[in-house]
């Protein structure tokens, strides 16, 4: 009984229909050039989930309580590219300084990509290279 389960587990039961081989939600696969002991099975599912969670936000604050919004993209395990373009040099400190603190919290990273652009990611995404600066 239990070799049964094992066998229709892996899909090599004798009761299957070697002809037109199944996946588990019983929709019938194309007939190919496969052995008998084969069987086709969809791998949408698994990229479906890396795509869904592999997302990138944008924000351009605008105010300081701005950054509680970006925290949380974080937290959603999102990485956010920031603007500093439409705040004074005062708040977008204020702002990196909160940031900062967040991300150090998370184990992720935080990199200066433009004069005012910042990139934040969580710990599952790596930053790999940099952009020098114009002036050096």
């Amino acid at each position: 009984m239990a070799f049964e389960k094992l066998g229709s587990f892996f899909g090599i039961n004798d009761d299957d229909d070697l002809d037109e081989p199944q996946v588990e939600n019983n929709t019938k696969q194309p007939k190919g050039n496969y052995s008998n002991n084969e069987k086709v099975v969809s791998m949408s599912t698994a990229s479906d989930r890396t795509k869904a969670n592999s997302k990138i936000a944008i924000y351009q604050p605008r105010v300081y309580s701005d950054a509680k919004v970006i925290a949380k993209q974080l937290l959603n395990n999102k990485a956010v590219i920031v603007n500093f373009a439409n705040v004074n040099d005062e708040q977008s400190k204020r702002i990196v300084d909160f940031l900062t603190g967040s991300i150090f919290a998370l184990n992720g990273e935080i990199k200066r990509v433009g004069e005012k652009i910042f990139l934040c990611t969580p710990p599952k995404f790596e930053i790999d290279g940099s952009i020098p600066d114009i002036n050096e």
